[in-house]
């Protein structure tokens, strides 16, 4: 009875196994491990950020004396952090690279969504569907997108070994897309240290074109880590440490440069054009190392493309509902300033124009203004004293006219 219980149980285990084989495909099957550990890993990483932020928010507004590095919620949030980057870095060694990287769009989803549960002002129905209309509809389109991508992802595995690497490392396409990126990249770089020309797209262009080979690097290494365990030893080679140090070098000044563009301008900004830009460098890179799209339909590679510029514009509706910071605008009250006389007819004082930021007093265009808003001029004089030892004011106040 016992023999015959283990024959049917290993002769059921083997039709089941056939049975996926033929419903789910072996490639099918890594591309839905690669795409999981891929989702995964975004929505742990953005749930970790906004335990730090809100770490740094709860310390900013409470009495508490502590650092951000002693409380709890900070370290939740890194150790978070960790397992979610472990995540993403895991799923390249399973799916195609242009199938993971486009997945990126889950943690910007999660973090409209998390910032919108979490919020704490009262909002009235029409009020909060007015404001966040837009994000609803683009988490709508992020996850349609996402969908598109996971069903006609590309389906071109090979195992990663040292050999593999070496060959499409030294394969024309790669070499000739190589030349072309470096060549573009000296001269954005070129632009952008020489010529000051600090536009952002100039900006997210360089972390783009780095970021594109970090995901090449990125998924040779988990390739060559997953053959490796296994069985078959593949971190012996150098092409390993090599693609090891590039890796961490373009990582770092990705890092950098995205570091630069934050100081400029808005992080909404920086979220929806990177996104925008590192994808498409990042499936280009794909397409030309790893030869991604080989063998595919037309069909496959047109709904591959939809399911990106769904991706796209979902990400650019989160990001563009974001409310933008307002600066802080000083002003300097000239009345208000001890002994200095009134500079003004009518007594008005003199503040800056909230169109532009730290103009003392000057206005944009006078000619268009009234006379009693044109900057009166205080030319300074030497302290003069007077007959019988008065001494005079050291600045004397002149009319000011559209004539002078």
């Amino acid at each position: 009875m016992i023999q015959e219980w283990f024959l049917k149980s290993a002769l059921l285990q083997s039709s089941l196994t056939k049975f996926n084989n033929c419903v789910f495909p072996l490639f099918l099957q890594e591309n839905l491990i690669g795409a999981l550990l891929a989702i995964f890993g975004h929505l742990v990483s953005s749930i970790a950020l906004n335990l730090q932020k809100y770490s740094h928010i709860r310390l900013a507004g409470s009495k508490d004396p502590r650092a951000y590095f002693r409380t709890k919620t900070w370290w939740s949030g890194l150790l978070l952090l960790v397992l979610g980057e472990l995540g993403v870095f895991s799923s390249y060694a399973f799916a195609p690279l242009s199938l993971i990287v486009p997945l990126s769009a889950v943690s910007v989803v999660a973090s409209a969504i998390i910032g919108i549960i979490f919020i704490k002002e009262k909002w009235k129905p029409k009020e909060f569907l007015r404001r966040y209309v837009l994000s609803f509809v683009g988490c709508g389109l992020a996850v349609v997108g996402t969908y598109l991508l996971v069903t006609f992802g590309p389906n071109s595995h090979e195992k990663m070994t040292a050999e593999n690497i070496t060959r499409h490392l030294v394969s024309w396409p790669f070499l000739l897309y190589m030349l072309v990126e470096i060549i573009a990249f000296c001269l954005l770089l070129y632009f952008y240290k020489e010529r000051n020309a600090n536009y952002i797209v100039i900006i997210l262009l360089l972390v783009a074109l780095l970021g594109s080979m970090t995901v090449v690097t990125v998924k040779a290494v988990a390739g060559m880590v997953l053959v490796s365990i296994q069985g078959s030893l593949q971190l012996d080679s150098p092409i390993f440490y090599i693609m090891l140090v590039c890796m961490i070098a373009t990582a770092i000044y990705q890092a950098t440069f995205l570091a630069q563009a934050s100081q400029l301008y808005d992080s909404a900004q920086i979220s929806s054009i990177g996104y925008i830009l590192s994808t498409t460098a990042a499936i280009s890179a794909g397409a030309t190392f790893y030869l991604d799209f080989m063998g595919e339909d037309v069909l496959h590679i047109c709904m591959f493309a939809l399911g990106c510029l769904i991706a796209f514009l979902g990400v650019f509706l989160i990001t563009r509902n974001r409310k933008k910071p307002v600066p802080f605008e000083p002003y300097i009250s000239m009345d208000a300033m001890p002994g200095m006389q009134n500079v003004h007819d009518k007594g008005i004082a003199v503040q800056p124009d909230l169109k532009a930021s730290f103009s003392y007093g000057a206005l944009e265009n006078n000619d268009s203004m009234p006379e009693i808003y044109t900057p009166a001029t205080l030319p300074i004089v030497q302290e003069q004293h007077g007959p019988r030892g008065v001494s005079v004011p050291p600045y004397r106040v002149l009319e000011h006219s559209k004539k002078e």
